[in-house]
C-alpha cells in the first residue's frame, strides 16, 4: 500500500466516485464539470453549472508557516488556491467569465483568530480585482464562515462556482480524437500575473508532500496540524523544515521549503480567455491536471483511445524534493502531482504552434508534451526519461 493511501487519502477518490455513481452525469458525460440544462433561465441555448472544491490541506501548511514565522500574509496564498481550484475547472468547459463565487470557512476559533479570516476574505477579492484585469469578471457574493471547533482541528478554506454560459460556447470534451496532439501549460516559473515564483505545486497531493518532506518536529509541536490516529511511520517523516531553503537553478534564487510547498495556485484564466476568443472552434478537450495528476485525463476521454506524453515538460525542484524524500516511484508521483503541467489541451498541430505563441505572451511555458491514438482500451502512456508508464482504463 502507498504511503498516500496509508495517511487516508486517494489520488484517484475511488469511494467519492462509487457514491456518486448513481447520480446525474449532465448533459455532457465526457466535459470537466457537469454542465446541466438552464434551471435559472429555461433558455435550451444555454447551461448551468455549480462547482465546489477548495485549498484541501494545503492550508495545514499555511497555519505551521504562520505559527513557525509570524507571517500572517501566508494566508494570502490560500484564498487563491480555494478560488484556482475551482475556476480552472470550469475553464475546462469553455467558461471565462461572469462568475458567482461563495466561499465556505470552517475554522477552529481557538487556533485562527479573526486577523487570519481578514486576510483570506481580502485576498479573495483582490484575485477577482486581478482578474478583472484580464476580462474575467468573477462575482463574490459571500458565503458562509463557521466557527466549528469540534469538526475543524485548524481551518478548512473552501468555495462554490455558478456561472450560466451559452452552449455554443462550451467544450465537452468529445470532440478529443486519434490524431489530436496534447499541449502542455507549465504550473512553475513566473507568468505575467504571478506575484511570485510559483513551484508549480497546485492544491493537490499537499497531505503527502507536507508528511513526506517536513520533520517530526511539526507533529510534535503542532498535534493539531494532523491525524493523531495514523501510524507514526507515515506523518512528518522528511527531512526539511519550512524555513530551509532549495536552491531554483533555472532563476539561481534559494527559496524556503515552505514558499515552495506553499506556492499558490496558478490560474490560466487570462491565456485561456484569449485561446478560446481565437481558437475555440479547433479546441477538442481542455483537462485540468490537478486531483490524479497526468493521469486525470483518463477520466474524460470519450472512446477508447491510447493518450502517448512522451514530451514532458522537466519536474520542477518542488517535485524532485518530494520524491527523494518519499522514496516514491515515477507511477506514483506521476498520478498524485502535475509534475510540471496542470493544464492540457487537445487540438491540432497546426493550433498547437499558436497556442504555444499565446502563452509565451503570458510568460507561460509551453509546448506539445503529447499525442492521442486509437486503441483497444483506453490508455495512457507515460514516457519519463528511459521508462514507460502504462496505466489502464480503471484510472
Amino acid at each position: 500500500m502507498s504511503l498516500y493511501s496509508q495517511r487516508g487519502v486517494s489520488a484517484q477518490k475511488e469511494d467519492v466516485h462509487e457514491a456518486i455513481r448513481i447520480l446525474d452525469k449532465g448533459l455532457y458525460p465526457y466535459s470537466f464539470c457537469k454542465l446541466f440544462p438552464d434551471y435559472l433561465s429555461g433558455d435550451d441555448n444555454f447551461v448551468n453549472t455549480m462547482h465546489a472544491d477548495g485549498a484541501g490541506t494545503k492550508s495545514i501548511l499555511a497555519y505551521l508557516y504562520w505559527k513557525e514565522t509570524g507571517d500572517i500574509s501566508v494566508w494570502k496564498g490560500i484564498a487563491q488556491d480555494a478560488i484556482v481550484m475551482n475556476l480552472d475547472d470550469l475553464l475546462c468547459t469553455g467558461i471565462t467569465d461572469n462568475i458567482l463565487f461563495s466561499s465556505t470557512i470552517d475554522r477552529n476559533k481557538r487556533l485562527i483568530p479573526a486577523e487570519v479570516l481578514t486576510v483570506l476574505i481580502e485576498s479573495t477579492q483582490h484575485f477577482f480585482d486581478l482578474m478583472k484585469t484580464y476580462g474575467v469578471h468573477i462575482h463574490y457574493l459571500g458565503g458562509e464562515t463557521a466557527d466549528v471547533g469540534d469538526v475543524v482541528r485548524t481551518i478548512a478554506v473552501n468555495g462554490t462556482m455558478t456561472a450560466r454560459w451559452p452552449k455554443n460556447g462550451i467544450i465537452t470534451n468529445e470532440k478529443i480524437a486519434a490524431g489530436d496532439v496534447i499541449v502542455g501549460f507549465a504550473s512553475s516559473g513566473s507568468c505575467t500575473y504571478d506575484e511570485q515564483y510559483n513551484s508549480g505545486i497546485g492544491s493537490n497531493g499537499l497531505t503527502s508532500a507536507r508528511h513526506d518532506a517536513l520533520t517530526g518536529h511539526y507533529g510534535e509541536n503542532f498535534p493539531e496540524s494532523y491525524d493523531t490516529g495514523l501510524s507514526s511511520k507515515v506523518t512528518y517523516i522528511g527531512p526539511k523544515r519550512l524555513t530551509d531553503t532549495v536552491a531554483i537553478p533555472e532563476t539561481g534564487q534559494t527559496i524556503e521549503v515552505g514558499k515552495l510547498l506553499l506556492s499558490p495556485t496558478r490560474t490560466y484564466a487570462p491565456l485561456l480567455k484569449d485561446i478560446f476568443r481565437f481558437h475555440f472552434d479547433d479546441i477538442h478537450g481542455v483537462i485540468h491536471c490537478s486531483g490524479g495528476g497526468q493521469t486525470k485525463c483518463m477520466k474524460y476521454l470519450p472512446g477508447n483511445l491510447r493518450v502517448i506524453k512522451d514530451n514532458l515538460f522537466e519536474p520542477p525542484v518542488i517535485f524532485n524534493l518530494l520524491k527523494e524524500a518519499s522514496g516514491s516511484d515515477n507511477r506514483e508521483m506521476y498520478q498524485v502531482f502535475n509534475m510540471g503541467h496542470r493544464l492540457e489541451i487537445f487540438t491540432t498541430e497546426k493550433t498547437a504552434i499558436e497556442l504555444i505563441k499565446l502563452a509565451s505572451g503570458f510568460g507561460i511555458g509551453a509546448k506539445v508534451v503529447g499525442r492521442v491514438e486509437q486503441s483497444e482500451q483506453k490508455e495512457l502512456v507515460l514516457e519519463v526519461g528511459n521508462e514507460k508508464i502504462i496505466y489502464p482504463k480503471t484510472l
